[in-house]
C-alpha cells in the first residue's frame, strides 16, 4: 500500500495532518492547565499530572505510528480523523476526568488506544519484526485503557490508584522486547517532538493571555507578563539552540534496537518530563499574573520551581543518557531552583518569577560564553563537534581554508 512505509523510506518531514492532529493535543494541554489552576492543591496537582501522563502516552503512541505509516493516504486519513474526534472528547472530559466525566474520558481514551493498535497492525503487514513488536505492546496498551475506563466507575483514592496502576502498566509495557522490531525515521521523529515542545511552551503564553483577560494593564501586570515571556523564551532557547540538534544527531547515529530504545528513553519518556514541567510552569504563571504583588500559594510556588526544575532535570538526564555526562550549567541551574523553592512563597509572585527568569538568563549566558565555538560548529551542521561539546565543552579550531 502507498500509505505504508518502513522507517528508512519515511519522508523526514511532519505532514499537515500530523500538525492538525497535534492541534487537538494543544487543546488537551490547555484543559490540563485549566484543571491544575482550578484545583491548586497537592491532590489536584497529582491528578492533573496523571491525566497529562495519559494524554502524553496516547500522543507519543501516534508519534511512533506516523513515523512508520503515512497518515495522509487512503483510509488511514479517515481513521486519523476518527482518532482526533475521540481525542477531542477525551480533552473535553479532562476537567472532570476524576469526577462526573470519568467514564466519558475512559471510553474516548480506549478508542484512541484501540485505533492505534489497529493502525499499527496495518502498518506491520508483511513486516514480521514490526508485527512482533506491536503484538508485544498490545497487552499493556489494552489493559491500561480498560483500567482507565474502569476507574471512571470508582471514587476517591481507589480511582486515583487505578489510574496510577494503568499508567505504570502502559509506560513499563514498552520495555518488553528491548526495542526489537521497531522502525524509526530519526529526522521526522525529532521534528515531531520538537514541535510538541513548542506547543507546550505556547501553552504558557496562552496562560498569560487567559490570566490577563479582564485585568487592567497596569505596570505590574505588563512587567509580570514580560518576565513570564522571558522564561518561556529561555525554555525555547535551552532546547532549540543546540540541545535538540545534538540529541537528533545521536539518534541518527544509532541503529536497530539501540536506536529504538534511545528514541523511547530520550523522547517518549524524558520529553514527557519536559512537557510536564512546562505545563506546571504555565499553571504557576497563570496564578501569578493576576496577583503579581501577592505571595504565591504553596502549590503554585511549588509548581513554578518544580516545573522549571523538572524541565532542566529532563535535560540533565537526557544528556546523561546520550553522553554519560551531565555537564555543568544545567545541573547548577537545577540546584539553584531547588534552593529557591522553600522561599518561593515568601516573596511576591513577580519576585519569584524574576528569580526563576534570572536563573535561566544566567544559564543561557554561561552556555553562550563557555560553548561559543562549539555552538557555532553544531548550529552550522558540523555534527562531530557535538561529541566534543558533550565531553569537554571545547571544539577544534577551524582550519584556515
Amino acid at each position: 500500500m502507498e500509505a505504508l512505509a518502513s522507517g528508512s523510506e519515511r519522508v523526514e518531514r511532519v505532514t499537515p495532518l500530523e500538525l492538525f492532529f497535534d492541534l487537538v493535543f494543544v487543546f488537551a494541554i490547555t484543559q490540563v492547565t485549566t484543571l491544575l489552576a482550578a484545583e491548586p492543591t497537592w491532590g489536584g496537582l497529582l491528578r492533573g499530572l496523571i491525566v497529562l501522563a495519559a494524554l502524553w502516552w496516547a500522543w507519543a503512541a501516534y508519534a511512533w505510528l506516523t513515523n512508520t505509516l503515512n497518515p495522509e493516504e487512503g483510509l488511514v486519513r479517515i481513521a486519523m480523523f476518527v482518532v482526533m474526534a475521540a481525542m477531542l472528547i477525551a480533552a473535553l472530559a479532562v476537567p472532570e476526568a476524576f469526577g462526573d466525566h470519568g467514564v466519558i474520558f475512559g471510553v474516548a481514551y480506549l478508542v484512541v488506544r484501540a485505533m492505534h493498535l489497529a493502525l499499527y497492525a496495518l502498518a506491520a503487514r508483511g513486516d514480521h519484526d514490526l508485527l512482533g513488536a506491536v503484538l508485544r505492546m498490545t497487552p499493556s496498551s489494552t489493559i491500561s485503557g480498560v483500567l482507565i475506563l474502569g476507574a471512571g466507575f470508582l471514587e476517591g483514592n481507589e480511582r486515583t490508584a487505578l489510574w496510577v496502576i494503568a499508567l505504570a502498566i502502559d509506560y513499563l509495557g514498552v520495555l518488553v522486547g528491548r526495542g526489537q522490531g521497531w522502525r524509526l525515521s530519526p529526522g521526522h521523529f525529532s521534528e515531531r517532538h520538537g514541535l510538541i515542545v513548542i506547543i507546550a511552551i505556547g501553552e504558557s503564553i496562552v496562560a498569560l493571555g487567559v490570566a490577563a483577560t479582564g485585568t487592567p494593564l497596569t505596570a505590574g501586570v505588563i512587567t509580570t507578563a514580560l518576565v513570564g515571556m522571558t522564561i518561556a523564551t529561555a525554555l525555547w532557547w535551552t532546547y532549540f539552540d543546540w540541545f535538540s540538534i545534538v540529541v537528533e544527531h545521536r539518534l541518527r547515529q544509532a541503529t536497530g534496537a539501540q536506536q529504538a530504545t534511545l528514541a523511547r528513553d530520550a523522547y517518549s519518556y524524558l520529553h514527557f518530563v519536559m512537557v510536564a514541567g512546562i505545563v506546571l510552569f504555565a499553571m504557576s504563571l497563570k496564578k501569578a499574573l493576576g496577583h503579581y504583588d501577592d505571595h504565591l500559594d504553596v502549590v503554585p510556588a511549588a509548581a513554578l520551581c518544580a516545573g522549571l526544575g523538572a524541565y532542566l532535570l529532563a535535560h540533565v538526564l537526557l544528556r546523561l543518557r546520550i553522553s554519560g555526562s551531565i555537564g555543568h550549567g544545567r545541573p547548577v541551574a537545577l540546584a539553584a531552583l531547588l534552593v529557591f523553592w522553600p522561599f518561593a512563597d515568601d516573596v511576591p509572585a513577580l519576585a519569584a518569577l524574576s528569580v526563576a527568569a534570572t536563573i535561566f538568563v544566567l544559564l543561557i549566558a554561561y552556555e553562550a560564553i563557555r560553548y561559543r565555538e562549539s555552538r557555532s560548529f553544531i548550529r552550522h551542521g558540523e555534527v562531530p563537534t557535538a561529541e566534543l561539546l558533550l565531553q569537554t565543552g571545547s571544539a577544534p579550531r577551524r582550519s584556515p581554508s
